[in-house]
């Protein structure tokens, strides 16, 4: 099985692989903002949530349901900033995937990857690290929102987290969009092979 792509392409499509995995995941994942409410753990993604207080009929009062789930609509994410996350670090997220997978299937077949589109794949991949981080450092203008006040004391503002901390999920996505910005755009300008030119 022949590969369009060198040595270091290999490294750059398993190294884009892996950076496009963390990143999806610490997207997916709701454990971006950690904290506790009526003594319960809770925690926030940009769509998601764990832990979340609904009405007790039976006993007239507010309990804790310690469940994940995604808000019941786009308009119910707590805040705007909120909202331009998910969508901005969701565009990212599915062009690092769709180069890291266009990569991989680059290591099977021949004349896939030519050094001109190497290239391009390393600036489609800086272009989705950026909405990355867009979206990672848009993520803190939200924390002003009812619902992170709840969770993290009425002191907790913009860029200011009150009694909550950051989690694994917000480091995992950044540090996926960081990797593809640095080491996997440059490493994609290596990655093709040099297209044979044939005399006809």
């Amino acid at each position: 099985m022949a590969s369009s792509l060198t040595c270091a392409g290999v490294v750059w499509a398993l190294l884009s692989f892996l950076c496009a995995a963390t990143s999806c995941i610490g997207f997916f994942m709701p454990y971006w903002l950690l904290g506790s409410q009526m003594g319960k753990p809770v925690s926030f993604g940009t769509f998601r949530r764990c832990s979340y207080p609904v009405r007790d009929e039976a006993r007239g009062g507010t309990v804790m349901l310690e469940q994940c789930g995604r808000y019941a609509s786009f308009q119910g994410i707590p805040s705007l900033e909120w909202r331009i996350c998910t969508v901005v670090t969701g565009t990212g997220c599915g062009l690092l995937l769709l180069v890291a997978l266009t990569a991989i299937m680059g290591c099977c077949v021949t004349d896939l990857i030519s050094r001109t589109i190497g290239r391009v794949a390393g600036g489609i991949q800086f272009v989705g690290g950026l909405l990355i981080g867009s979206g990672c450092a848009l993520y803190p203008l939200g924390w002003d929102s009812e619902e992170v006040r709840q969770t993290c004391g009425n002191n907790s503002d913009q860029f200011d987290l009150g009694s909550c901390e950051i989690g694994w999920a917000y480091y995992c996505t950044g540090a996926g969009a960081v990797v593809a910005m640095l080491l996997c755009t440059w490493m994609a300008c290596f990655a093709g092979k040099k297209q044979k030119h044939y005399p006809y």
